[in-house]
């Protein structure tokens, strides 16, 4: 079992920066590809970011791309979402998951392991 924790969500004006972070004690955490997804309220969950288990191939839609980064440390068995020039539409609760397989996966029901979710609001 997989267990994800992600940290860093919060409240930040539009054109700010948050940094999200998810953390798991897995220790074979360098195995799997990982993805930040979010959902708004009354809206399905969308993908915003994947990166294959390496960290050499990253996967971003069009919503995000340019402004939103991933990265991971398999050292330290995390995975983080540089988010910057934040807009209220961005607003959601943010997941980070993982999926035992060493490509990009950008399909929700793909992944296995899913975190509780961190809230980020975006004031405009």
């Amino acid at each position: 079992q997989v267990q994800l924790v992600e940290s860093g969500g919060g409240l930040v004006q539009a054109g700010g920066s948050l940094k999200l972070s998810c953390a798991t004690s897995r220790y074979t955490f360098s195995a799997y590809s990982m993805g930040w997804f979010r959902q708004a309220p009354g809206k399905e969950r969308d993908i915003v970011a994947a990166i294959s288990w390496s960290g050499g191939s990253t996967y971003y839609p069009d919503s995000v791309k340019g402004r939103f980064t991933i990265s991971r440390d398999n050292a330290k068995n995390t995975v983080y979402l540089q988010m910057n020039s934040l807009k209220p539409e961005d607003t959601a609760v943010y997941y980070c998951a993982a999926h035992g397989g060493r490509s990009l996966y950008v399909f929700d029901y793909e992944y296995a392991y899913w975190g509780q979710g961190t809230q980020v609001t975006v004031s405009s």
